[in-house]
This record gives C-alpha cells, structure tokens and sequence, in this order.
C-alpha cells in the first residue's frame, strides 16, 4: 500500500532524528537476504546497542538533502537494490563489524559504504574499519605499549643485581 504524504514526511523526520543521534551509518543492498537471516541480523545488531532501517532510497536523499548532506545524497543515487540502515548508536565500528560478518555468511547481503560523522566510507573502507580490533583490545594493546619501557626498565635495572646474586651462588658452590 503506497505511503501518504504526512506518513512520508514522518518518516523523513525520524531518519533526520536518528541521523541526529547516531555515532556511524552503514548502508546495505539486502536484495534477495532471506528474511529470517535478515531478522535475525537485526537482531544481533539490537543486542549490539545499534537499529536497523529499511529505507527507501527516494526518502533518505529527501532525508539527506534537508540537513544539506547533498555530498551523500548524491552517493544514494549510485545505490541499486533495496537500502537498509544500520545506526550505530552507541559504537561507530559495531555496525560495520555485524554488517561485514552477515555478509561474508550471505552473499546476496552488500555493503555499499558507511557514514562515520561526516566522512563518506566506500564499502572496502568499511571492510577494513570492520577487520580492526575491538576498543577494549585496542586499549589493551596502548597499556601494554605504553607499559613495555616502564617493564623493560625494571629488568634492566634488576639485572645487575640477578647477576650479582648468580656470581655469589657461583662463588659458594666453588667453595664446597
């Protein structure tokens, strides 16, 4: 059933709030998904803290020219298939991450690119953004870098004295 005017103008306004909101984007083609994978993926993304929208493409460029994106609305009309959104609402690569993973299990699922504050990613860059570490692993990884001369330090501090206490052991066994 076709969409009255005041119902596409609401839906408009939600998008213009949610594009508000979000931290990151990631357009995807879900044309021929099977429908319970597809539920199933906005499933995962709901648990992840992220909202999946199917959009159409007429009203996201409506969407995107009312908060003067026109840079990105022209990226929507290089869009064939059926759009859907993901918003990341509370981590920018948890989209990406989900999106990549659905699609290497479906091939039918395609990223088309993704938008990350007010830069515009082509779906390579999304692929890319989506194989990085997770923020506490890359957390992790900044501690321990930044925590290896502090260690490395102490050895070498600590290794005259280790020396020192092998010398004497060295010299006591040689007396016996």
């Amino acid at each position: 059933m076709a969409k009255t005017k005041e119902q596409k103008k609401q839906i408009v306004s939600e998008l213009s709030e949610k594009m508000k909101e979000q931290k990151s984007i990631v357009m995807v083609d879900f044309s021929g998904v099977d429908s319970k994978a597809f539920f199933k993926l906005r499933d995962d993304l709901k648990a992840q803290g992220c909202a999946l929208k199917v959009v159409k493409k007429t009203l996201m460029k409506k969407m995107l020219e009312g908060l003067k994106q026109q840079a990105f609305a022209q990226k929507i009309e290089e869009f064939k298939g059926q759009m859907a959104l993901a918003f990341g609402l509370t981590d920018e690569v948890a989209p990406a991450k989900l999106c990549y993973q659905f699609g290497k299990d479906n091939k039918n699922f395609k990223i088309f690119g993704a938008m990350l504050g007010q830069e515009f990613y082509s779906n390579a860059q999304v692929a890319d953004l989506a194989n990085l570490p997770s923020k506490p692993q890359l957390l992790g990884q900044l501690v321990g870098v930044m925590q290896a001369p502090i260690s490395g330090f102490c050895n070498v501090l600590s290794g005259n004295m280790r020396n020192l206490v092998y010398a004497l052991k060295a010299i006591g066994k040689s007396k016996q």
